[in-house]
């Protein structure tokens, strides 16, 4: 009699775990969310109108460096030096003309001007 009672038993408690399951799993809200691949022109900016500011007093150390990009930008820095040089933050001047702060700078020491530059 207890042999007919266990198959029955099993069965429901299966039934109960998975009733219990799809509950859990249906109660679930996920937020709707975007995801995409794409691409876009990266060009580069022309820079024109470099400018060099000598120290008044020091005139072997570089002050300052200014240069035109010919296009909007929001981040600028320069390179004076290759591969070991420092990065110089670039505030924008009027239009699309940017100043480096060097100060410090020995001019001997400067062998590039690389310009790093973004529109975000």
């Amino acid at each position: 009699m207890l042999r007919n009672f266990k198959l029955p038993l099993v069965a429901l408690v299966i039934v109960i775990i998975s009733a219990t399951s799809y509950a859990f799993a249906a109660a679930n809200t996920v937020p709707a969310t975007k995801a995409g691949d794409g691409l876009g022109a990266v060009s580069g900016y022309t820079v024109t109108a470099v400018a060099y500011t000598l120290n008044a007093t020091t005139p072997n150390t570089l002050d300052q460096v200014s240069f035109d990009l010919g296009a909007a930008a929001t981040q600028v820095q320069v390179q004076l030096v290759a591969t070991t040089g420092s990065w110089y933050a670039c505030t924008l001047d009027t239009g699309t003309v940017w100043e480096c702060d060097t100060t410090g700078l020995t001019v001997s020491s400067i062998n590039q001007l690389r310009v790093i530059a973004a529109s975000n």
